[in-house]
């Protein structure tokens, strides 16, 4: 997944700029914080293609064309829940941020979802170009769910129990060098989908059961030969949703709320291909 050096510059930059998000949210733009997301944006897209152009796209350049061989084979898919879930967490911060800099939250939420999809945009046409990859309209639809999933949930109160995640552990293939990076190691990467327990709980429950503890269900692969060979790895794990504990200062819930994109070290079982139980699941 070529995007994810440059996502991953940009939501450690947005990250530092939410920690501002203290002050409540005003009915007017503030010029000055809008400037700094955008900056920040800019900046981190800047550097981020700097080092992606060279890393991932430095190699043989073609005329524009489509993905059709390996797209849906070679990672068993899992590519497309990381496009999904990167989408998702683009979208969902600068959501936040547009809010902070004092759009409303429908304006906000429109907003998010079009710088996801314009930088999503932007990788794939410059994949299309590129030898060793080509335009994916599989990534694309995952990149328009993703993206999509922040601004349904404006409009849907009940999708906001949910959220996507993602999680790294290093592989024994990556361990021995197999790739260049941990974020393009499939085997080394899981992601989620984090349900709030308290929100569907009976209400009976509600008076004992703490807001902050979650669900997921988590994703990743294994034994691929990038060909269609491999393993689906199925596991089902506790939440930490730390920005629901009661009473927090604003501005530790919004840092919380972020760091929920990750899933962070849980009791966990995994169900596929077997049965191992985990007593921290990373």
């Amino acid at each position: 997944m070529r995007s994810q050096n440059i996502l991953t510059i940009v939501l450690v930059l947005t990250l530092s700029v939410n920690h501002l998000s203290a002050n409540a949210i005003r009915d007017t733009i503030d010029p000055i914080k809008l400037g700094i997301v955008g900056g920040v944006t800019i900046g981190g897209f800047v550097l981020g293609h700097a080092v992606v152009n060279d890393f991932w796209w430095k190699g043989e350049k073609v005329p524009f064309h489509f993905n059709t061989t390996s797209d849906y084979t070679y990672a068993l898919n899992a590519d497309k829940l990381g496009h999904m879930t990167f989408a998702y967490a683009a979208s969902t911060i600068y959501s936040d941020l547009f809010r902070w800099c004092g759009m409303d939250s429908t304006t906000a939420a429109w907003s998010g979802f079009g710088v996801a999809m314009t930088y999503q945009t932007y990788v794939e046409i410059r994949d299309g170009f590129s030898a060793d990859y080509g335009f994916s309209w599989g990534d694309m639809a995952a990149n328009t769910i993703g993206a999509t999933l922040p601004v349904a949930q404006h409009y849907v109160p009940a999708l906001r129990s949910i959220d996507l995640q993602i999680s790294y552990w290093p592989s024994e293939a990556y361990k021995s060098g197999a790739y260049n990076s941990i974020i393009d190691d499939y085997t080394s990467t899981t992601h989620w989908l984090a349900l709030n327990a308290y929100d569907v709980a009976p209400s009976s429950w509600q008076s004992w059961f703490p807001p902050w503890l979650g669900l997921a269900i988590g994703h990743s692969v294994q034994n691929l030969d990038g060909n269609g060979g491999g393993q689906h790895v199925v596991y089902l794990s506790l939440d930490w949703q730390l920005h629901r504990i009661p009473n927090l200062p604003t501005w530790l819930r919004d840092v919380f709320r972020v760091l929920h994109l990750y899933h962070l070290p849980a009791p966990a079982v995994r169900i596929l291909p077997d049965v191992v139980w985990y007593g921290l699941r990373f």
